[in-house]
């Protein structure tokens, strides 16, 4: 593999010196970009985009090649796994992705097998590979999948959900089954980041995007404790490097110290979340990955520009920090707004950072 050229990334994640604060954003290769559009158009349709390595790599470099990006994060779907457990993943214009056969019986869940990512998810393992490939070292490459639990919300409620009422019916009246199913989950999303990481992945990140939808509990017993497992069933070393192993759970600003707590290497948080606090609360244990909110980029670039001077400051000097949006960038937000927040954060954090090549 090439030698990385750019590694401010996975210095910053590993609270190591750099020069300036990273930048990647969360959904950066999709329907913002005419680009993206374009060959989402030629797939016909999303799963057949996220199914061809070509494609998916391809999309994966795009906006890179428009913006001075610190990161590429794989295109996919936090979906794949239950997609290879055989629930019928499809997409239903306007309501998002749909499961043909749900799992709500402890039956069900006992029926579920954990895929080979080698074979049952070959074409994530073969984008990987076709986009290190092509990325050249430029820069590091992060690798994803869902958590545990929301994966399981997708899965038991059959799509996107409301209220969850399905799920946590299920969680409440039978905590035996939804233990098991979030077991096998949590074992399935362990060998698939470990495959992701030898296929190239060069840091991975966990995207608990419902655990904000849980009391602070049952966050704890049904959302955290198995993403516990994973980051310690995770490799943490490949090419003689450390990967490092990035937690998100969108609404989780509670919990920081906790999560801090599970020998992870950084923590997303959302833009509810105050940078300087929640520095304060977890100390020198883990980097922080965010937090703008994504719709500031509907704003002049003047206004971008100084919500990311805002941000920057109120994290302060130092590593530790991978400036991101605190969720996905918005499908309707102009590129250049994009390109505005780049070259902000890159010039902006000079001074915050001591350290020269």
């Amino acid at each position: 593999m090439a030698e990385l050229k750019n590694d401010r990334f996975l210095r910053a994640l590993l609270r190591q010196p750099v020069d300036r604060t990273p930048i990647w954003i969360m959904r950066q290769a999709g329907r913002y970009l005419p680009e993206y559009r374009e060959v989402r158009a030629k797939a016909g349709d999303f799963l057949t985009l996220c199914t061809t390595p070509e494609l998916a790599c391809e999309v994966t470099l795009q906006p890179l090649r428009r913006f001075d990006l610190d990161a590429a994060i794989i295109f996919s779907d936090i979906l794949t796994i239950p997609h290879a457990m055989g629930l019928g993943l499809y997409f239903s214009k306007g309501e998002g992705p749909r499961f043909e056969r749900p799992v709500r019986t402890k039956n069900q869940v006992s029926a579920l097998g954990v895929p080979d990512p080698e074979s049952d998810l070959s074409y994530v393992m073969e984008a990987l590979r076709l986009t290190r490939r092509e990325l050249d070292g430029r820069v590091p490459l992060i690798g994803f999948s869902g958590s545990p639990w929301t994966l399981a919300c997708y899965m038991v409620e059959g799509g996107s959900s409301k209220d969850f009422a399905l799920i946590k019916g299920l969680m409440f009246e039978h905590p035996q089954v939804m233990h098991h199913l979030l077991e096998i989950l949590a074992q399935a999303v362990t060998v698939y980041l470990n495959a992701q990481i030898a296929a190239g992945a060069q840091a991975v990140m966990l995207f608990d995007t419902w655990g904000g939808a849980l009391s602070h509990r049952d966050y704890r017993d049904f959302s955290l404790s198995y993403m516990a497992r994973i980051v310690e069933g995770v490799v943490r070393e490949n090419e003689g490097r450390q990967v490092p192993v990035i937690l998100f759970t969108k609404g989780g600003g509670l919990w920081l110290e906790t999560m801090a707590g599970t020998g992870c290497d950084a923590l997303g948080v959302d833009w509810t979340v105050d940078l300087a606090k929640a520095r304060m609360q977890v100390g020198k244990q883990v980097a922080l990955q965010g937090n703008m909110d994504p719709c500031v980029l509907y704003a002049s670039s003047e206004r971008v520009r100084q919500e990311a001077s805002e941000i920057i400051k109120a994290y302060g000097t130092g590593s530790g920090h991978v400036f991101n949006l605190g969720h996905g960038i918005h499908p309707t937000v102009m590129p250049e707004k994009v390109a505005a927040l780049v070259d902000a954060v890159h010039e902006l954090s000079v001074p915050y950072h001591t350290y020269k090549e």
